[in-house]
């Protein structure tokens, strides 16, 4: 009988090295999470550029008109998963005029052509029309995951689109999306197109949709839903219409509460008539994360109690809750990780945050007045409670009108692993509190305690000295906002000549001018972009930038639809960006490049 086994190792070839070290690297290529990691490796050399080209799967594009279309379709062939961002940050705060640009048409045209198996998109800040939606829903027929964050553009004709033709959906994403004002007559009840026989639906969230929808058509949706485990619902789902959603899904993980108010009862108390919401919700014993509460009646609060020991998540910023109230249920959440709440917690609410929430990570308070002579309900109180408290915190946003260098000082010592530090001092040039002194001690100690610090957001009075910490110690901050601060073009001088990793800086109201941004000529073609509004920039200065810079696209506009003309010797806004697609050719009117 022939020994196969010695046969087949002597007809044995081992691969050549080459082949050997390309499957190594693209196996290494596939594990790496990191955009920037893979874009570092493509810069070695041809081979891992190659490689890095046919392996990536997933590509996310910070600016849309950083890179043309074409450009992306040679350069990665083979994407499974999209990500786009189109406007800047500040269009959220009207600063920018409507109809800017940021349409996602023409990528959609491109993706559809090119990639007809993608299986994910992911839209930021683009303006998205029923049309891109329909052509989304027909072109991909793979498609798994659709999320819209900050878009416009669409209505319920889109999503109905959607819902009818991506029979492998497993999410539909809205957040903060502003969608079409329709009539009642043009409305389409696009929660009944989902398919009859079953879904693959695990996040279903709709939190933005202004429209009622088909309460009948959503409890047949979530009954036929087995695997869903997100779902968060818009204001018009009442809490006894929640509680008939609970009960058939008491799998859910993420759960957005709707308005959580009773169409019936307007005494704000659960009747003895009423449902056991209670019940429903203790036996959603997988429920960890919790949002909602739109019109919440503080009556109806206790009936979340079951489940505040489990939640590591609980987003209250539309609850308007006093903090006796928010105290209540804050006081059983030692699990709590994240937590985002309005300033009418108080400073009271907050020390009680401190004292449970040990393991809190994240935290944000808006303001429920952003006014800028607003009373204001928190203070350097509540950041001490949390400071003290808190010691793994990771990212906080805090909105308030008043606040000392000692706090900021203490929170810098104690929650050395911040990586993301805004503090909004909503009242322009606000010193100390205490000691009428600017701010600046209290921000240096965050640039030189806070080492992994990525995100800087300042406010109050500040000097050049604070920027000077910032620009000596700030190695790693990759976003910095500033309003209303700093003494001269000193300032951002010691930003972009200090901050080498600065990717996005946002400037708003400040004494800086020409000098100032002409510091950064070095620099911009590091930056992803650089936005500054109601300063001292001429138009002569933006010419300069861009002759020196032409890989840098700079745009200026007013703060209304009126161009920026030949003679105007100050510019409102300037909007600068590097791109290696050149100026676009959808800008409106209004909107200068130069």
């Amino acid at each position: 009988m022939e020994d196969t086994t010695s046969l087949s190792i002597t007809q044995y070839s081992p691969p050549q090295p080459s082949q050997t070290l390309s499957i190594v690297l693209e196996t290494i290529l596939l594990h790496l999470p990191s955009p920037r990691d893979l874009n570092t490796c493509s810069l070695v050399c041809r081979s891992w550029y190659l490689t890095d080209s046919y392996t990536r799967h997933h590509l996310t594009i910070p600016n849309v008109y950083s890179v043309s279309p074409a450009r992306v379709s040679l350069r990665f062939p083979n994407l499974k998963s999209v990500s786009l961002k189109g406007r800047p940050r500040f269009s959220d705060f009207g600063l920018m005029c409507p109809e800017w640009g940021a349409g996602v048409g023409v990528w959609v045209g491109m993706f559809t052509e090119r990639y007809p198996w993608l299986e994910k998109i992911w839209l930021k800040r683009m303006t998205v029309r029923d049309q891109d939606l329909e052509a989304v829903a027909k072109g991909f027929k793979g498609l798994r995951e659709v999320t819209l964050v900050c878009c416009d553009g669409f209505g319920t004709a889109g999503l109905a689109v959607v819902a009818a033709s991506c029979r492998q959906l497993r999410v539909l994403d809205l957040i903060e999306d502003e969608l079409n004002a329709e009539d009642e007559d043009e409305v389409v009840d696009w929660i009944s197109c989902f398919p009859e026989s079953g879904t693959c639906l695990e996040l279903l969230s709709f939190e933005c949709v202004e429209h009622q929808v088909n309460f009948n058509a959503l409890e047949r949706l979530v009954s036929r839903s087995p695997n869903l485990k997100k779902l968060r619902l818009n204001q018009h789902v009442s809490i006894e219409e929640l509680y008939r959603l609970m009960v058939r899904a008491p799998q859910l993980t993420h759960l957005g509460t709707g308005s959580f108010s009773s169409a019936q009862n307007l005494v704000g108390v659960p009747g003895e008539g009423e449902p056991d919401y209670r019940a429903a919700f203790s036996a959603c014993r997988s429920l960890e994360c919790l949002s909602g509460f739109r019109d919440v009646l503080p009556g109806y609060v206790p009936v979340i109690y079951p489940v505040c020991g489990n939640l590591t998540s609980l987003n209250l910023s539309y609850a308007n809750l006093n903090a006796q109230e928010l105290k209540s249920i804050i006081c059983q959440c030692h699990k709590l990780q994240t937590l985002l709440v309005l300033d009418t917690v108080r400073d009271e609410g907050l020390e009680a945050v401190g004292a449970t929430c040990k393991d809190l990570v994240e935290l944000r308070v808006f303001p429920i007045d952003a006014r800028e002579d607003s009373e204001g309900f928190v203070s350097e109180v509540g950041l001490l409670a949390i400071a003290q408290g808190c010691r793994k915190l990771r990212s906080i946003l805090y909105f308030c009108q008043r606040m000392t260098n000692a706090v900021v000082i203490t929170m810098s010592k104690n929650c050395a692993e911040l990586v993301v530090f805004r503090l909004c001092i909503m009242g322009r040039l606000r010193p100390d509190y205490v000691t009428n002194e600017p701010m600046d001690e209290g921000f240096g100690a965050i640039v030189m305690n806070c080492k992994k610090l990525t995100r800087l957001a300042v406010s109050g009075l500040l000097t050049d000295k604070a920027f000077a910490y910032i620009g000596k110690y700030g190695k790693l901050v990759r976003t910095l906002s500033v309003a209303f601060a700093g003494d001269s073009d000193m300032a951002l001088k010691f930003v972009l000549e200090g901050c080498s990793n600065l990717q996005k800086l946002e400037i708003r109201d400040s004494p800086f001018g020409d000098s100032g941004l002409l510091a950064g000529l070095s620099h911009y073609y590091n930056m992803r972009f650089f936005w500054m509004s109601s300063c001292r920039i001429t138009l002569q200065t933006c010419r300069h930038i861009a002759h020196t810079l032409p890989k840098m696209v700079v745009e200026v506009f007013t703060n209304d639809t009126v161009a920026v003309e030949d003679d105007d010797e100050f510019v409102d806004t300037v909007y600068m960006y590097r791109s290696l697609a050149g100026p676009r050719n959808d800008a409106p009117s209004y909107v200068r490049i130069v």
